[in-house]
């Protein structure tokens, strides 16, 4: 129920932080895939009336919501990280491989 704040957390970092960023990094696409898997996981949520819109909007104590945080969103993230990595490393490394 609160596992998609992990993933919330990191894309309001690298989305403020974006400038910082050179180029070759496509920080943009670690953003889409983040925002985009938040907003997915939102709904999911909202829709089983796991989240609702108005205070205190978990409908879960603290006591469950760290957990489901630690042993899902984490996980989940570092996941998008992961893949985002691939994304921008192998077409790096393809490119360092032609030119041989």
């Amino acid at each position: 129920m609160a596992c998609f704040l992990v993933p919330m957390g990191l894309g309001v970092i690298t989305t403020i932080l974006r400038k910082r960023f050179r180029e070759v990094w496509r920080i943009d696409w670690l953003n889409i895939m983040l925002w985009g898997g938040v907003l997915m996981l939102a709904v999911e949520h909202f829709a089983h009336r796991e989240i609702v819109p108005y205070p205190p909007f978990l409908t879960a104590g603290i006591e469950e919501v760290l957990p489901e945080m630690l042993s899902i969103g984490v996980p989940m993230t570092l996941a998008i990280v992961a893949l985002w990595v691939a994304l921008i490393t192998i077409p790096l490394k393809a490119k360092d491989l032609l030119r041989q």
